[in-house]
């Protein structure tokens, strides 16, 4: 039972660890603060809950996720660019949807701060985020 426990533990940490990694690839300005995880009952996937901070003017590099993000903007107002689309203005109060493996950047547009609610539905032992090249 110790051993099932450690195991569990260090999948956790390295899972956190991959996520830290994954934001501090993303630039400056940008805070990211893990909600919640858990395994779905589809095997081999998972729900990630984070909190994403913008400070004015910053971006998140063009990237992808392993599974589906469902984004709920919290405040300000951030453009998103999903490569082959024109870029979308979510404003707070709003959501959008980006499909799986989708490579996209996201600046804040508005004058101030800004926040989006990130739920990710992705492939379990995966990274969270894959830079785009």
């Amino acid at each position: 039972m110790k051993a099932s426990r450690i195991v569990a533990l260090a999948g956790l940490i390295l899972g956190s660890g991959l996520v830290l990694h994954a934001a501090q690839a993303q630039g400056p300005g940008l805070t990211r603060t893990d909600l919640q995880r858990h395994d779905l009952s589809v095997p081999g996937r998972e729900v990630v809950q984070v909190l994403v901070g913008f400070a004015p003017a910053s971006v998140a590099a063009r990237h992808s996720h392993p599974g589906e993000e469902i984004v709920y903007v919290v405040e300000g107002s951030l453009e998103y660019q999903l490569e082959g689309k024109p870029p979308v203005t979510v404003k707070a109060g709003e959501v959008l949807f980006i499909p799986n493996g989708a490579i996209h950047g996201v600046k804040n547009v508005g004058n101030g701060k800004a926040a989006e609610l990130a739920t990710y539905i992705v492939e379990k032992g995966k990274p969270l985020l894959v830079p785009a090249k």
